[in-house]
């Protein structure tokens, strides 16, 4: 068995203080404030706001959700998936809280370095690490859950006889199928992810690359996403536990000591409703999984979305408000570059909007059907299509609810435009108050990325 490399959560405040403000509400506390202050006005048409009374909520209940289900002493460590949200100030206040990290490009483990994430508690995982990658996270003791027999072999090589101060697992595909979105589908028949263990061969493979290698002492799965109901999920994990028995039926010994579940509990963008909840997960994994609970095998999670969705809103100016087709159109500067895959994909990633008036108050008046449009130029760069609201008028503001993860701080930069800024809100007391988590992107950075510095280059 591990050691618990979990967060020393001592030191947690065990009251939040706002967390007695319901969520909604320290939301439009917070877009009044913004708007009063000048977060969001004609200098700074858009910018995203983290609700951090909520992020340290969801942090608790998902740490007391598998605390519930699990004995006393068990080693489980909750690591953010960082590309959810991948900004140091955010890492740095989940590890604050309970929860590591989970990174899977060089990039995401600086950012976990950068927010003082030990790599005790950071999880490499990736489908394509390179050798500097591999050697790097070997060489720092961070736990690395190998893709393929290939990257195995790579490990091999990069160890020797040695016996690795890093955990090492194999993710393993269960092959149960997909959810509601197919392309966050990680667990189908010819997912690219992990080792297929219902292709021939493949699980007796798996065996023997564990017997081969004693120091190979974790299973990791992770069975899906966004649109996977839990059920789904839970089989998936059930798989990877049948797999570590079999394993360690073979070996003789509890070789494999940790099993790594992944993430992708799916959250509910119809409301404010947070729905399914770690606790239905948790409560779910303890009846059909119930060996993995009982406290022989040590735990890590990799949730993501789920933790931080909820509590991020974009607000934008409405810049014009116009007509076409006689059809009311708001055109904000929040569109593509902060919500990519609802305006690509707007049937599986809707979005629910709030109207607000140009003084950060909730926009009264009977719900018109309208457009909600963003600053990029092409015709599907629309928040919304035809969407119910009180109609807006030019200096009005658009809330964009639930863009805490995979959203406001995953910028898509088409046009060029800038990366907004983001800050962190608390209420209570005394208040609203803000800090800058990441200021706008200056032009001057935008020239620099964009090869500004070699302008001869092609000449």
């Amino acid at each position: 068995m591990p050691s618990d490399s979990s967060p020393d959560t001592s030191a947690i405040p065990p009251v939040d203080p706002g967390a007695d403000i319901p969520a909604p509400e320290r939301r439009e506390q917070a877009v009044r404030a913004a708007v009063e202050r000048g977060v969001v006005g004609p200098e700074a048409p858009v910018a995203g706001l983290l609700d951090t009374v909520g992020i340290r909520a969801s942090a608790a209940a998902l740490r007391a959700a598998f605390d519930a289900v699990t004995p006393p002493g068990t080693p489980v460590l909750h690591a953010f998936a960082v590309k959810a949200t991948p900004l140091v100030p955010v890492l740095r206040l989940l590890y604050a809280h309970g929860v590591g990290a989970e990174v899977a490009s060089p990039g995401e483990l600086a950012l976990a370095r950068a927010a003082g994430v030990p790599p005790a508690h950071t999880v490499l995982d990736s489908p394509a690490k390179t050798p500097a990658e591999l050697r790097e996270a070997l060489a720092l003791g961070i736990a690395v859950n190998a893709d393929n027999p290939q990257e195995l072999a790579r490990i091999d090589a990069l160890v020797g006889p040695a016996v690795p101060a890093s955990p090492v697992g194999l993710r393993v595909n269960p092959q149960i199928g997909g959810g509601a979105i197919g392309a966050l589908s990680t667990a189908t028949a010819t997912s690219k992810f992990g080792v297929a263990l219902r292709d021939p061969g493949a699980r007796d493979w798996v065996v023997r690359a564990f017997l081969d290698r004693p120091w190979l002492t974790r299973l990791h799965t992770h069975s899906g996403s966004q649109g996977l109901p839990l059920e789904l999920m839970a089989r998936g994990v059930a798989a990877a536990y049948e797999l570590a028995e079999e394993i360690n039926a073979a070996a003789g010994r509890r070789q494999v000591d940790t099993v790594d579940i992944g993430g992708g509990l799916p959250v509910d963008f119809t409301s404010d409703a947070q729905s399914p909840t770690y606790a239905d997960y948790a409560r779910l994994l303890k009846q059909e999984v119930p060996g993995l609970l009982d406290g022989r095998y040590g735990l890590v999670t990799e949730f993501g979305r789920s933790l931080l969705a909820k509590h991020g809103t974009v607000l934008a100016r409405v810049e014009y408000a116009k007509t076409s087709g006689a059809r009311p159109i708001a055109v904000t500067h929040a569109g593509v570059q902060i919500a990519t895959r609802t305006v690509y994909v707007p049937e599986a990633w809707p979005l629910r909007l709030a109207a607000y008036d140009a003084k950060g108050l909730p926009k009264p008046g009977p719900p018109v059907a309208q457009d909600v449009a963003g600053p990029a130029c092409f015709a599907g760069d629309l928040l919304a299509e035809n969407r119910l609201l009180p109609l807006l008028a030019q200096g009005d503001h658009v809330a964009v609810l639930d863009t805490g993860a995979y959203a406001m701080a995953a910028h898509y930069a088409y046009n060029s435009l800038v990366r907004a800024g983001i800050h962190g809100f608390a209420t209570g007391s005394d208040g609203v108050r803000f800090s800058v988590v990441r200021p706008p992107q200056t032009l001057a950075e935008i020239v620099t990325e964009s090869g500004g510095a070699h302008p001869d280059a092609l000449l």
